[in-house]
């Protein structure tokens, strides 16, 4: 199959395990690493809630300082295990509300690290629940109200990458910046992720290349991903999201419904476990022709769970990706669709 293909097969793992294990079934690369997922230990969180709740920049900053040294150590380990791969590093997507403390003991406990009341810290937790976090602060927002996170993410990946390079082995970092809607958000974001790097690189007096890229997600993105390819050297379809936001309902919720629809004859396939050709499939060619228009080498891939699908993997070849990144145990069954 291998000799066959033209598609890469990269895989969506966040952990040095769940990196080696593609690797072993043929994964050329990481396609996601999910940032948000490296921040559920203990001691990690605790740290994490510290940034989301700090009540000013300084407090932020602080905690940001704290979480700094664990993202930079996974980092290192991931481009350890991938070895010369590409490794594309998805900056925080999730709604900051999702990360925040429900048990009255860890609010009391958060509360005095940050040197505030119960009562404040409360009331900070309130006003970050959303009445719909699937489309509110989150992705590339959020590294726009707090610049300081965007910075920090940068400043892990360019350290692990300069400190696995002085170990002779390749890096391939690729920075990628969700949920963009619109040219101007990535355009600034952006901006702040290649001055911080240029900075850590000059310093430290290596070369190393990096590429920045966004995660096209939202169906505004695909309508003007000829303005996107300007700034972004890769795109990768999270398709999860965008078939969210195409449909107008929400993967978690459609179970409700789904079956009558199959009953009934009105769907013939889940769109979250095969793309949606006419609808979805439309907006992602229209992308990929956009894209192409202004930048002929730009990267192509898709990060969403279609990838491991072999209709949908069909269909990514047919319209011009060059990988699928899927979770590491369908690479496989990849391989052998594409």
């Amino acid at each position: 199959a291998d000799s066959v293909k033209t598609l890469d097969i990269r895989t969506n793992a966040d952990t040095p395990k769940d990196a080696e294990t593609a690797k072993k079934f043929g994964a050329k690369g990481i396609g996601l690493c999910r940032t948000e997922h490296m921040f559920f230990d203990e001691e990690r969180i605790f740290n994490f809630r510290m940034m989301i709740a700090a009540p000013d920049l300084e407090k932020r900053k602080f905690a940001l300082n704290k979480i700094l040294p664990y993202q930079r150590s996974d980092f290192e380990k991931l481009f350890e295990t991938m070895n010369g791969l590409p490794v594309i590093i998805r900056y925080l997507d999730p709604p900051l509300h999702e990360f925040l403390p429900k048990k009255e003991s860890e609010i009391k406990e958060l509360a005095d690290s940050l040197n505030i009341s119960y009562e404040e810290l409360n009331s900070r937790i309130d006003s970050l629940k959303e009445f719909n976090p699937m489309m509110g602060h989150r992705g590339c927002r959020l590294s726009i109200t707090y610049p300081e996170i965007a910075v920090m993410q940068t400043t892990a990946v360019i350290q692990a990458a300069i400190n696995v390079a002085k170990k002779g082995i390749e890096v391939k970092p690729e920075i990628m910046i969700p949920l963009i809607g619109d040219e101007n958000e990535l355009k600034y974001v952006k901006n702040i992720v290649v001055q911080t790097a240029n900075q850590i690189i000059k310093q430290a007096g290596i070369n190393i290349e990096y590429m920045v890229g966004t995660m096209i997600e939202i169906p505004r993105a695909t309508l003007i991903a000829d303005k996107l390819a300007e700034e972004a050297q890769f795109f990768s379809f999270g398709t999860n999201d965008l078939t969210q936001m195409t449909y107008g309902f929400s993967r978690d919720d459609a179970g409700k419904f789904l079956n009558d629809y199959y009953n009934k004859r009105i769907f013939e396939t889940n769109p979250f476990s095969t793309i949606d050709q006419k609808g979805v499939g439309q907006l992602i060619e229209l992308a990929v022709e956009l894209g192409k228009k202004t930048n002929p080498n730009i990267e192509l891939g898709i990060c969403g769970e279609h990838a491991g699908d072999p209709a949908s993997i069909e269909f990514c070849n047919k319209v011009g990706l060059n990988y699928v990144s899927c979770s590491p145990y369908r690479v496989p069954t990849a391989r052998l669709a594409a």
